[in-house]
Formats: C-alpha cells, sequence, structure tokens
C-alpha cells in the first residue's frame, strides 16, 4: 500500500502515506472511514499493528454524508440512506477470515429516499438528520416518507427540487443542526453557480441570521468544544469561525480541495480532493493546479500543523466525507452487494454464521 517507485501502473487504490500515519492510527485507536462517490466506494483504513496501513474498499452508489452512533453507521448513498450495526461477535467469527477483525458494520435497514442528493449527514436526539441539497433544507429521515423537512433557509422561499443554493453542510450542538454552509442565498434554480468562490455562506439555523458572507465554496462545519469549524473548499483553507465578528481564522491552507472533516482527540483529519479539469463546477477555480491529488491530511489541532498525509496514486480522486471509528484497530463493512451480508445473523445476545444453501 506503500508502493515504491516503478514504471508500472498503479494497482487499485494504492497510496503512499507518512511513516507516523499507521502509529498514529493504532495510538489513537481508530479508523478512518471515507466516503468517495466518485469511486462509488467506502473505504476504512486502519492499522492493527502501528506499522502497516490497511484499507478495505466497499461498493455504495454514489456514497455522500456518514454517520456514527454508537455502534450504528448510517451511508447516504445516490437514493438510499443505509444502516449498518457492527456486531464485533460476527466479527470474531466471519467464515472468509475469522479473528482478523474487531468489528463487523452488517447492513440492518434501508430507506429510500429517492435522487434527493443527500449531502451532511448526522445522528440527532431523536432521529437522522440530513442536508437535502436538492430541496434545499435540512430534513429528517425515518420510514414514513422519502424526507421530512425540518428546517429551510429564510431566503428560500418554498421547497422544489432545483438546489437553489447548494445547502451542503450541518454542524450539531446538543444533538440538534445548529449551524449550515451553503454555496449562496439564492432563490432559483442552481443559482449558487453564478459566484461560487465568493458567495458562500455560514447560517445560524436557530436564528436564520447568515453569520458569515462571502465564503469560498463552504462545506463541513463541525462544532468542537464549543468553537466552530469549517472548511473552504475553493482556497483549501481550514477556518475557525468568530461569531461575534463575522469572520474567521485561517488555521492552515492546504493543497488541495477540502470537503470531510472528523476530529479524535487533538487531530483533525479532512479529506482532500483531486479537482477534475473537465468540470463546469471546478475547471475554473484559482487552486486548480494545486489540487492534484487525493487523500486525507491530519491536522494538530492545538498547534494547526500538519503532522501526517495520505495520498491516493488511483482509483480516489474525490473525497465527500470522513469519519473517524474510535475504539476500532480493524474494522470491516459488508454492503448488500457481498452474499455473506445474508448469512451473517444476530439476535439479541446471540449471533450465528448461516451456512450457505447448496445447488
Amino acid at each position: 500500500m506503500n508502493p515504491a517507485t516503478s514504471s508500472k501502473p498503479p494497482t487499485p487504490f494504492s497510496c503512499t502515506f507518512s511513516p507516523n500515519v499507521p502509529e498514529l492510527l493504532h495510538q489513537l485507536q481508530c479508523t478512518i472511514a471515507l466516503s468517495t462517490y466518485q469511486a462509488g466506494k467506502v473505504v476504512l483504513l486502519s492499522s492493527a499493528d502501528g506499522e502497516r496501513l490497511v484499507q478495505l474498499p466497499r461498493s455504495f452508489s454514489k456514497p455522500m454524508g456518514m454517520a456514527l452512533r454508537g455502534q450504528q453507521l448510517a451511508i447516504a448513498t445516490r437514493e438510499e440512506v443505509h444502516l449498518l450495526t457492527n456486531s464485533p461477535d460476527l466479527a470474531a467469527h466471519y467464515p472468509p477470515r475469522p479473528g482478523v477483525y474487531d468489528a463487523l458494520f452488517m447492513p440492518r435497514a434501508t430507506f429510500y429516499t429517492g435522487q434527493v442528493d443527500i449531502h451532511d449527514l448526522e445522528w440527532g436526539i431523536d432521529g437522522l438528520y440530513a442536508v437535502n441539497t436538492s430541496f434545499s433544507c435540512i430534513c429528517k429521515i425515518d420510514e414514513h416518507f422519502s424526507f421530512t423537512p425540518v428546517w429551510k433557509p429564510p431566503f428560500i422561499s418554498q421547497l422544489a427540487h432545483e438546489d437553489r443554493c447548494h445547502l451542503n453542510g450541518m454542524a450539531m450542538q446538543d444533538k440538534k443542526p445548529r449551524f449550515a454552509t451553503a454555496f449562496n442565498q439564492g432563490d432559483e434554480r442552481q443559482s449558487w453557480r453564478e459566484n461560487i468562490t465568493k458567495s458562500g455562506v455560514l447560517i445560524d439555523i436557530e436564528s436564520g441570521e447568515t453569520v458569515l458572507h462571502s465564503l469560498a465554496m463552504p462545506h463541513s462545519p463541525r462544532l468542537y468544544d464549543g468553537q466552530l469549524f469549517l472548511l473552504l473548499s475553493a482556497t483549501g483553507e481550514l477556518v475557525r469561525a468568530d461569531l461575534q465578528s463575522g469572520d474567521y481564522e485561517v488555521i492552515n491552507q492546504l493543497n488541495g480541495f477540502v470537503r470531510g472533516l472528523g476530529r479524535i482527540g487533538d487531530y483533525l483529519f479532512i479529506g482532500l480532493s483531486r479537482l477534475r479539469t473537465n468540470s463546469s463546477t471546478f475547471a475554473h477555480l484559482p487552486m486548480k493546479h494545486q489540487a492534484k491529488s487525493a487523500g486525507i491530511a491530519i491536522v494538530h489541532l492545538p498547534t494547526g500543523a500538519i503532522v501526517g498525509q495520505i495520498q491516493y496514486q488511483s482509483s480516489v480522486e474525490e473525497i465527500y466525507d470522513v469519519q473517524l471509528l474510535p475504539g476500532l484497530k480493524r474494522p470491516n463493512l459488508l454492503n448488500t452487494e457481498r452474499e455473506e451480508h445474508k448469512l451473517g445473523l444476530s439476535i439479541p445476545e446471540k449471533t450465528y454464521w448461516a451456512k450457505p444453501e447448496t445447488k
């Protein structure tokens, strides 16, 4: 996974990484989960021994936002939201590789949302919240409807399948949506495309007030220890918002299109995407020549310094979300495309691996 220089083309999902990354993941006792809608994968990166970095890609149709609550992992895809539940007991006896994994996320339920372009996804105090980009609103996901709208920006006059302002990010406070990011304050179909590097906003959901203006494609707002962080994708900046002054402080500027932010301990894990030069959205960004590879940058929050990096040589070009799975050194994850997901059976206090039917 850390290939030497070679004239041969890189193998799928090959990447290079800073020598300290496996040790850091082992020390933090966590695994990185990233979603890449471009490759159609959720990828787990972990190090069980502190020396090697291993990864496990699983196929999903356009995976975007992910949300972790205890043993439950939710993944938003093109038309659905999948719920997976970790079973350590099934992991211990996973038939292809028994005794290898310390967790196994199994598909347990699917919500059929239709194509509403869900971006950020978060568990709240009363259910699963999603940023519904197509309808310019924050909604709840459950078994009753495609989605249930719970909030829309004051400048959006009505719900319509028009992606009017490219609402994309959501920060939770006390397990409720508190801040949201959008590319502009337009109220017409895809109006945000007109001036994408200068029209982004951060909105206070409680008051409806726009508290930051003129942001360069804001994504991934997160509240950590009472401080609000977000990523300015078009400039590659990790920033901390000053809500009193309506301004922000740049913590670090990275060489990439930044999107996807997770934290564990003193470390932030930030997704970096490679820009598509043939994209009408990305082609005119000033930093397009800097965003040459996709991967993960690790920032030490107290100092703001980059302390590690993972860079892909193949397969992964655009990352949407980054989540940290705490306490898991070598997890596994199954999708419904893999036959063995049908054989892993869980009931309260008991699990079984059924034997496949003979043909």
